[in-house]
């Protein structure tokens, strides 16, 4: 079967490039030096339409393919040249052959180079600007779409943008900020239809003043270039629609750009299972904001999400979304912008999954059935100013907010051997942060820059869990209370409630001054002062509810905490970055003064340390497009107040949590090399990685088992855990043709306390990919690939493996002129050493018609055709293996309607 497949794409494939002939030749100028990056088209003389092109390399060669029989003009340009002309003729008889030119400097064309054609890839200095007409076949719908066609250009598993294996840290349209701190809402919402250029701005920084004196090669963003038709007046779409089984969807998109103000306003309201925004997203959504860099300290705040059911691949057996967001921007005067963004999620998830854990300890099996309902209303905004009366200063100010309102109920059947649980939780909770950034720039003159930063949170946590334990007192001998011989439970009751309310909050303090003294064009010095300034507050209590509704109060020490915990550091640092040839070294030492103290049960803890932290970077800069870097850093990892304090706090119904006073912090040392290499002479884009982690002292948590039961304990492990990731990409254009192939491997070696015994744990994942896409304007679109996914884990000498291999397929096609089709297959199947476990698939398919003068655009769609009812996933750790079985959304079909403004 996959001969039959291969063999006639083989057959089609060759037969594709076997009917050109290919030209290629050198580009100089007038003294005989290379021309990087020049531009080489090739013009139809008929039809004067463009019909090839490239772009040169650093020995300034140039490389396309031409269809026979046909007259060709060939225009050669760069920027400051003059712009050449000659004709060619191709026949049938014609071979492939060489044509060579020369430049002449043209004083007149400085800035750049005025041309009648559009060049679908071109390069301005560190900017790479795509046409991106050029690569749409009439099947786009979003910025995504357009953007995984582009060379160097790729949309992750999480939705975000990459280039050249660097994820884009800010997308703007027209030079205005479009959603700061996450690119996934540019992907899945920027109309395809009003893009005329994506720019893929390299080495970005949003401080002119300081491009050149910091490490910023791997710092991208992209900038969209909107077609004249859309500037200063309204564009967007509408979209309303629904089915049977009362599906529903309405997704107004809006957005306005002028050259003073901007707004984009984005809705959407559906139940077919398209989450523009998930409660993953919202964690991680950062606004723009940043930790101050190159301290060499980690303080990690963590939040307490109370283990909030997450979705998988953003399934669940029932999703209603609600989802609103606006941004904008104004700019009152030449010297001052203002800009923000609104974004409010709302969402009701029904999540049902059977669950297997396998204990390694005990030789224990315990079996799971969950059903939650989980209802999310998460907001955040965001305003910033920026103050830039002229180059040499720029004043700016954000303030970030986040507040949500998180609610789940589940219940929860657990079967052993020996017992049958059944048990309904719930988990709520409103947190609350504010974080507020200002910075100062100033350059004194060329060889003196001064910078200021100071940034500011407050956070505040108030989470309740609630769990029943049911029918104990119908069924002693198969109901079981978990940590009987732990809390002094009142034992004369048919159900059990335990109730437990926490509050935290966080005040954290950091400022930063910076001194950049640049002694020449290849080398300055960077000397810097700063801090951080962390106090937290821990309160919790549990207690049990009666049959009668009375309350039985846990008055111990050890069931509550009134914790305060406070950190301080203040560091001063150097460093001495300098360009010598192709490598560029940047050598650095921070010397840091700690203060770290706890304070509870009426005892005061107090670390103070002193540690001087080295880091340094290189880079060997083979060329313009191919780089290898090395970073070197050691860091210091504080905990926050959560593991210090020592009261019992619980994690889920059979877990709990008590925190370690004494315990100190952990060292890191981490090593990472980076080659990249990216031609727009071949369209051949290559990353290799290697990423080292070794951590001494490490924070651990210390497990005890009694059965399905646990407490675990933070602790400084005595023995090193060790880290390493590789990550390997390629990709290649070749004509209508873009191949990828990716392989990402983890090793992780760690020690673990578990019942007071160190165990050793190994895990090896490993993941490969490779894919074809095609890209013609006529005729249909595919892209196919084959995922495989290996997961070892080995703990105490016991192994386990499990793989999972998915083969995928896209199909793209316009037909009879205003229809089109997308479908959309995934086939998975989960197996371990022995037999196959579990198989599943999932295909999706799309209808439009819509004529092309017409604002109007109706699909007909149908969500998993094949009606899979359930996914599976595998997890490990040190104390058991866990198989789950996660129920999704079943078969549904709906009808919709777009209006394009």
């Amino acid at each position: 079967m996959r001969k039959i497949i291969f063999i006639p794409f083989m057959i089609f494939f060759v037969n594709t490039f076997s009917q050109e002939v290919k030209v290629s030749g050198l580009i100089k100028d007038n003294t005989g030096l290379p021309l990087e990056y020049a531009n080489v088209v090739a013009i139809n003389s008929v039809t004067r339409k463009l019909a090839s092109y490239s772009v040169t390399n650093n020995i300034g060669k140039y490389q396309f393919s031409l269809k026979y029989n046909a007259n060709y003009i060939l225009k050669v340009s760069f920027i400051g040249y003059k712009t050449i002309s000659e004709t060619i003729e191709v026949t049938e008889s014609s071979i492939d052959f060489e044509k060579n030119f020369i430049l002449n400097k043209d004083d007149s064309q400085l800035d750049e180079v005025v041309i009648s054609y559009e060049m679908p890839v071109s390069v301005k200095g560190d900017t790479i600007v795509y046409n991106a007409d050029s690569f749409k076949n009439g099947t786009e719908k979003k910025l995504g779409d357009v953007l995984k066609k582009l060379p160097g250009v790729e949309i992750n598993d999480d939705g975000e943008i990459e280039v050249e294996g660097n994820r884009v840290q800010k997308v703007m349209i027209e030079g205005k900020d479009f959603f700061d701190g996450d690119s996934k809402l540019a992907v899945e919402n920027i109309p395809s239809s009003a893009i005329e250029k994506v720019e893929v701005l390299k080495n970005y920084n949003e401080i002119s003043q300081l491009k050149g004196v910091m490490n910023d090669e791997d710092s991208m963003a992209i900038n969209i270039k909107l077609k004249e038709g859309k500037k200063n007046f309204w564009f967007g779409d509408i979209t309303a629609g629904g089915g049977p089984d009362e599906r529903y969807l309405v997704h107004p998109k809006l957005f306005y750009y002028s050259p003073k103000n901007s707004i984009n306003i984005i809705t959407d309201i559906n139940n077919i299972g398209e989450i523009p925004f998930t409660r993953r997203d919202y964690f991680k959504f950062s606004g723009g904001f940043k930790n101050l860099e190159g301290t060499g300290t980690a303080l990690n705040l963590t939040s307490d999400n109370l283990g909030f059911s997450l979705l998988q691949n953003n399934m669940a057996n029932e999703i209603e979304t609600k989802f609103g967001a606006v941004n904008f921007s104004y700019a009152p005067s030449e010297s001052l912008d203002i800009s923000g963004f609104f974004i409010y999620s709302g969402s009701k998830n029904d999540i049902e999954e059977i669950t297997t854990r396998d204990y390694i300890l005990d030789n224990l099996t315990e079996e799971t059935t969950t059903s939650s309902v989980q209802d999310n209303n998460l907001g955040l905004g965001k305003i910033s100013a920026s103050y830039k009366p002229h180059n040499n200063f720029q004043l700016d100010y954000d303030v970030f907010f986040k507040g949500s309102e998180q609610k789940e109920s589940s219940s929860v059947l657990s079967m052993t051997a020996i017992t049958n649980n059944s048990i309904n939780e719930l988990k709520e909770d409103t947190p609350f942060s504010i974080n507020q950034n200002a910075n100062l720039y100033y350059t004194l003159n060329d060889g003196h820059i001064f910078s200021a930063e100071v940034q500011h949170l407050w956070s505040k946590e108030t989470p309740f869990y609630n769990a029943t334990l049911l029918g104990l007192g119908e069924n002693p001998s198969v109901v079981v209370l978990p940590f009987s011989t732990v809390f002094p439970y009142d034992t004369a009751q048919e159900d059990y409630g335990i109730h437990q309310d926490k509050t935290i909050n966080t005040h954290k303090l950091d400022a930063k001054v910076n001194y950049y003294n640049v002694l020449n064009k290849t080398s300055n010095l960077n000397f810097f002062i700063g801090g951080t300034n962390s106090k937290q507050h821990f309160d919790s209590s549990i207690f049990q509810t009666l049959d009668d509704g009375s309350i039985n109060d846990f008055s111990e020490d050890t069931f509550s905490n009134d914790v305060t915990a406070n950190f301080l550091d203040i560091y001063v640092g150097a460093k001495y970055k300098f360009v010598t040839g192709k490598f560029t070294f940047a050598p650095g030492v921070t010397l840091h003064n700690y203060t770290y103290t706890n304070q509870q049960l009426e005892e005061k803890q107090e670390d103070r340390q002193t540690k001087l932290l080295p880091n340094f970077y290189t880079n060997l800069q083979f060329k313009k497009s191919e780089s290898l870097r090395f970073n070197y850093s050691k860091t210091v990892e504080y905990p926050d107040v959560n593991s210090v304090a020592q009261g019992y706090v619980f994690n889920n119904y059979n877990s709990l949590f008590q925190g370690n006073n004494e315990i100190k912090n952990g060292l890191y040392d981490s090593f990472s090399l980076n080659y990249r290499s990216f031609s727009l002479f071949n369209y051949t884009n290559v990353l290799a990685s290697l990423r080292y982690k070794k951590m001494n002292n490490p924070i651990k948590n210390s497990l005890s088992y009694q059965g399905i039961n646990s407490v675990s304990t933070p602790i400084n492990s005595i023995v090193t855990d060790e880290s390493l990731n590789g990550i390997f990409r390629w990709d290649k254009t070749m004509g209508k043709y873009k191949v990828n192939l990716n392989a990402n491997v983890s090793w992780l070696n760690n020690f673990n306390l578990v019942n007071g015994e160190i165990t050793e744990s190994e895990s090896l994942t490993q993941r490969y990919k490779a894919s074809v896409l095609t890209n013609f304007k006529k005729g249909p679109n595919f892209e196919v690939g084959y995922q495989r996914a290996i997961s070892d884990f080995t703990n105490s000498g016991t192994k386990n493996t499990f793989y999972t291999d998915n083969p995928f397929a896209k199909l793209e096609m316009v037909f009879f002129t205003n229809f089109s089709f997308t479908s959309d297959y995934s086939f998975y199947n989960y197996s371990d050493d022995h037999q196959t476990l579990n198989s599943y698939s999932f295909l999706n398919a799309n209808l439009y018609y819509g004529k092309k003068d017409s604002k109007w655009e109706y699909r007909a769609g149908v969500k998993n055709i094949f009606n899979t009812q359930s996914i599976n996933q595998n997890k490990y750790n040190e104390a058991f293996s866990t198989t789950s079985e996660y129920f999704v959304q079943p078969r549904y079909g709906f009808l919709t309607v777009t209006y394009n403004l």
